[in-house]
């Protein structure tokens, strides 16, 4: 589905990062990628995860310095042709803002930290990736959860974050529909991942909702995966702006089954 697409995947961390996964179902379609990584402490690793996936580019980027995000589309363009596609994979809030009652946990600096890195960064990236995306029908997907829309234990200001997020890939479908780019964003289900690990509580999250999803069960970074390469190829061709959800219907449920919560 990916043949000869050149895709930018920022985000991997390690191999159970739904980046990872993402990369994983990209490299078996035939995408030809490249993946950045935070700081020289994860260089390693995302080298290691790479090799699995035929990758030979790897930049540096943290996504919170403009500078860092513009010297990331100068190297590729000195070794690519152009650039089909970016994922964004990136969110991140202190610590201590996730976990508690939301008015007594939330600070301005976290607010400002929460925003510039989960949402803003996406931003930063399509207005970097402009250049090499021109001509090219390009895609851009970014990574979003109910929170955005629901309240979520503990999940406080990454909700509001990811609420922005949401929006900003609105208004970029627009902005950047104009040059024949599209613009996406997977919301996915909640995935025993490092990045959740920071989540009071998760793993109670994580039992409830495999107890309230339609299909009975989690979801996993593979099935995250599979559904960006769809939005990523030209089958997603007429699809921008969109929120797909893939968290095994949960968030068309109102109420789980009675059989289950009485079992």
């Amino acid at each position: 589905m990916l043949k000869g697409k050149n895709v930018l995947i920022v985000g991997v961390a390690n191999k159970h990062s739904i980046a990872a996964g993402i990369a994983e179902s990209m490299a078996s379609n035939g995408a030809n990628i490249a993946l950045t990584y935070q700081n020289d402490r994860l260089k390693d690793n995302v080298e290691k995860l790479g090799k699995d996936w035929g990758v030979d580019t790897y930049l540096p980027c943290d996504v919170a310095s403009d500078d860092e995000i513009q010297k990331v589309f100068e190297n590729l363009s000195s070794s690519w042709d152009g650039l089909d596609a970016v994922i964004h994979a990136v969110g991140f809030a202190p610590r201590e803002e996730l976990d508690g009652e939301f008015a007594d946990v939330t600070t301005r600096e976290g607010f400002k930290i929460a925003h510039d890195v989960s949402s803003y960064s996406f931003i930063g990236l399509a207005k970097e990736a402009k250049k090499l995306m021109e001509g090219r029908n390009g895609s851009l997907l970014t990574l979003s959860y109910l929170g955005s829309q629901m309240t979520m234990p503990n999940y406080n200001v990454m909700g509001l974050a990811k609420a922005s997020l949401e929006a900003s890939v609105r208004y970029l479908a627009v902005s950047m529909g104009k040059e024949g780019h599209r613009v996406n964003a997977i919301s996915a289900g909640p995935i025993k991942t490092l990045a959740a690990s920071g989540v009071k509580n998760f793993r109670k999250m994580l039992s409830y909702n495999a107890s309230r999803t339609p299909i009975g069960r989690n979801i996993t970074t593979r099935e995250v995966g599979d559904a960006a390469t769809f939005l990523t190829s030209d089958m997603a061709s007429g699809i921008s702006g969109e929120i797909l959800y893939v968290d095994g219907g949960f968030n068309t449920t109102a109420m789980g089954s009675l059989e289950q919560e009485t079992s």
